[in-house]
């Protein structure tokens, strides 16, 4: 059962990601349950500073921004319902099975989905996978361990 997440606009993601232009790579979260569930998305557009360089002729989001893109999703997943959140950091420490499928180009829309698949104290690793009009453009296990700041 789907439940309205807690993060309902752009302020509220920067209240939880240090992120921001130009690393910011989350715009909106569609759907949460709060624990162990998030669907973001992230909208691609020319003006995003990589595509002067990667490539100017044929523009391409970076395969490690999409995974990047992931680990953010992550995080807000994470720390979302969290109200110590400002007293933690998240570390990552591992990426296996990433594939990319398709290139992301502008215009197109990322739907980043991420699933906490396993949990053990403070280590959390999660399953995300990036679709473009419902097509699997990259997949990763990515694993963190959530530490307190100090």
């Amino acid at each position: 059962m789907e439940s309205r997440p807690p993060i309902k606009k752009i302020q509220d993601i920067f209240k939880i990601l240090p992120h921001r232009y130009p690393f910011l790579l989350v715009d909106k979260v569609l759907e949460s349950d709060g624990r162990s569930h998030m669907v973001a998305i992230k909208n691609v557009t020319i003006n995003e500073h990589f595509f002067e360089g990667h490539f100017p002729e044929h523009p391409v989001m970076p395969g490690v921004l999409v995974v990047e893109a992931m680990a953010q999703v992550g995080v807000l997943l994470l720390f979302g319902a969290d109200e110590d959140r400002e007293k933690k950091l998240v570390y990552f420490s591992g990426i296996d099975n990433c594939r990319f499928r398709q290139p992301v180009i502008p215009g197109d829309q990322l739907r980043i989905e991420i699933t906490v698949i396993k949990q053990r104290g403070r280590y959390f690793k999660m399953r995300g996978e990036a679709c473009v009009e419902g097509a699997l453009v990259a997949e990763a296990e990515l694993s963190c361990t959530v530490v307190e700041r100090s």
